[in-house]
Formats: structure tokens, C-alpha cells, sequence
């Protein structure tokens, strides 16, 4: 998963890296999220954890609502690794052609698919080695699985918390693993479960890439972002 170090490659604005906030000030950061979103909720649809390990093996380059709407007619006819193996790579690639990298991506989901039916017979593995050893599934995917599907408290870091994290002060990091340790180390463990999922989503809403929505936006007498907008 590449990303830029200090600004977003679709955005212009840079992220920067600001300093790490203490722990009170990330405390009340996580109280007002928790406040305004008790449950937060990843967005790609998926009918088990199979289905799960697909979609987000999928929206790599590619947005959750273009991802669930290629899979809404999939995940019908192919929602276990042996139905998609039946279905085949042809198959699948007539479903998820509007994806980038799709055929790729259908190599990697019938891969996936043949080694858990004959090594995990038909099921998921619920270990970050295990979910990373299958084509097409990084760390992130497989952080995502462990929190969404098994509320393991992983850390799933994507452009949108590393944007977040560098600009707020709140996990910053120069790479992806290094704000995911930022998150680990000095997030209370009470908001561990759904700490990227609130910052996923107020990345993807709020703190936007190219216009943040600094006027409106809850945290913003906490956030060390100098270029807030008016």
C-alpha cells in the first residue's frame, strides 16, 4: 500500500506531520467521536466473512460504493470460496469489470478462494499471518477483517487516517506502519475497537484531501493542523 509521505496525490493540500498530541487531548478527540457516532460502521457490504475478505481485497484503488455496487450481484450467486470457484475467473470479471485492476483482482479472489477450500476447508483464517498469506490481501485487508468480522482491535491504515493523523496530530507517522503504531500506543484502549473506523470516516467526510471541512468539523479546537479553512 504506497503512500505519499506529506501530501495526498489526489488532494494538493499537504498533510504534513504534526506533533503528537498527549493523551488528554486525544482522549476528548475520541469522546466527541464516540459521541457523534457510538457505533461507527465500515461501508462495504458483505453477507459473511468471506464475502468480507473479497470486498476489501477489492476496493484497493477503488471506492467502497463502486466495490458494493460490482458486488450486489456477486455476492447473491457467490458469497462462499467454492461457489466462486465455480463461478469462475470469467465469472467473476463480468461482475467486477468496473473496478480498477479487475482482472488482477479476480486472479487474486479465485487464488484466495482455491487455497481456503483446500487448506482452511472453506473457511476464513482469524490470524493476520494466515489472511496475509492469501493473493491480493495485505496488512491493511487484513486488519480490516480481524476489527469488522472477529472486533479484533486492528488498525486498518488507509490514505484517509494517515491524512488524518498527520494533520490532527493525532497518530502522525512518515509511513503507514508508523501511524499505525501511533494509533496503537497512544489511543486509549476503550477506543482501540473503533478508532480507524471514526478516523477513516472523518477523514472521508470531514478532513477531506483537498477541502477540509475545518469550519464544521467537531475537533477542531484540538486538531495542530495550521492550514485549517475558514
Amino acid at each position: 500500500m504506497a503512500l505519499g509521505l506529506c501530501h495526498e496525490a489526489s488532494g494538493g493540500i499537504k498533510a504534513g506531520m504534526a506533533k503528537q498530541l498527549g493523551y488528554h487531548t486525544i482522549r476528548e478527540i475520541f469522546t466527541r467521536f464516540q459521541e457523534a457516532d457510538p457505533e461507527p460502521k465500515g461501508e462495504l457490504d458483505h453477507v459473511n466473512v468471506y464475502t468480507l475478505v473479497v470486498a476489501v481485497a477489492l476496493s484497493a484503488q477503488a471506492t467502497d460504493a463502486g466495490v458494493n455496487k460490482a458486488t450486489k450481484e456477486l455476492f447473491k450467486i457467490a458469497y462462499t470460496p467454492q461457489m466462486m470457484l465455480d463461478l469462475g475467473e470469467e465469472g467473476l470479471t463480468q461482475h467486477i469489470k468496473t473496478i480498477g485492476l479487475f482482472r488482477q483482482k479476480a486472479k487474486n479472489v479465485i487464488k484466495l478462494s482455491r487455497i481456503l477450500v483446500d487448506d482452511y476447508d472453506g473457511e476464513v483464517p482469524n490470524s493476520r499471518a494466515a489472511l496475509q498469506s492469501l493473493p491480493g490481501v495485505g496488512r491493511k485487508t487484513a486488519n480490516v477483517v480481524l476489527n469488522m468480522w472477529w472486533r479484533y482491535p486492528a488498525q486498518a491504515v488507509d490514505t484517509h487516517i494517515f491524512r488524518v493523523g498527520n494533520r490532527t496530530g493525532i497518530c502522525p507517522g512518515k509511513h503507514v506502519d508508523a501511524v499505525e503504531r501511533a494509533i496503537e500506543d497512544n489511543i486509549p484502549t476503550d477506543f482501540q475497537l473503533h478508532a480507524h473506523h471514526w478516523l477513516i470516516l472523518h477523514g472521508r467526510y470531514h478532513c477531506k484531501a483537498r477541502k477540509p471541512q475545518c469550519p464544521t468539523c467537531i475537533i477542531r479546537d484540538l486538531c495542530e493542523f495550521e492550514d485549517k479553512t475558514q
